[in-house]
């Protein structure tokens, strides 16, 4: 080791504002790894390891996750990146918040003014919030270049989404009459809800792989997903057109 001031965990973890207990978690995950250790055993640390851990609480107070930090660290040139993604995701997630203040705010207005609004718009406030919940959950399946191009989408179309949901819902209630009716999966009928599956699946994630492999990570692990979500269609639906698909071919 060279001739730096080194520090014993608990020294270091006074000079840092951490606690030892934080050092040996990061350690542990190979976020931190000390500079050395004494004869006993004990961990050493430098001045070089605490511009490091500067680093990991800096980028952990914007949002990151540990394990995303571990990934932005050991790559060189990737923070620049990791860093505009992030800013995306949490400009996204302001939007967000600020159409629940709006929703908020329109609930005190009719409240005050006994207007019989009041409780529609409180109905809204709780949709808004459900919304935002059943959507930051799914961020785990994607990568942060996919996360990043699907916020980079939603800022140049804010409408995209709303857009997207009245299609399905209007798709998902033709395959619905479809099955309902017995069609036939190799009928011109249902070929052509399968395209229009297709489209609509295309239309999310612009033919992009990254985002494309987020999406079939979300849908191959729904023993995973949060009891507070509801799928947006049945099985029996991916299932018709599964089989429209296979017809077709």
């Amino acid at each position: 080791m060279d001739r730096a001031k080194t520090y014993k965990a608990s020294a270091f973890a006074r000079r840092a504002g951490v606690t030892v207990r934080t050092l040996h978690h990061y350690d542990r995950l190979g976020l931190l790894t000390p500079s050395g250790r004494t004869v006993a055993g004990y961990r050493v640390y430098t001045d070089r390891d605490l511009a490091r851990l500067e680093q990991i609480v800096a980028l952990k107070f914007v949002g990151f996750s540990l394990k995303e930090i571990g990934s932005v660290l050991d790559r060189d040139g990737d923070l620049l990146t990791a860093l505009r993604t992030q800013r995306q995701i949490m400009g996204e997630k302001r939007q967000q918040i600020d159409r629940a203040i709006d929703a908020i705010a329109q609930a005190e207005h009719a409240f005050g003014t006994d207007e019989p609004s009041g409780f529609l718009a409180l109905t809204k406030i709780i949709e808004v919030i459900e919304m935002q919940d059943n959507m930051q959950w799914t961020d785990k399946y994607y990568s942060a270049e996919a996360k990043a191009k699907l916020a980079k989408m939603r800022e140049q179309d804010p409408e995209c989404a709303r857009r997207g949901q009245e299609q399905w819902a209007v798709l998902l209630a033709d395959v619905e009459k479809a099955m309902a009716e017995k069609v036939d999966p190799a009928s011109e009928r249902a070929q052509d809800l399968a395209r229009r599956w297709s489209e609509l699946i295309h239309a999310f994630t612009q033919g992009d792989p990254e985002i494309a492999n987020g999406l079939k990570a979300l849908y191959s692990d729904k023993q995973n997903w949060p009891t507070t979500f509801q799928q947006p269609f049945k099985s029996e639906a991916s299932q018709f057109i599964c089989a429209a698909q296979a017809a077709k071919k």
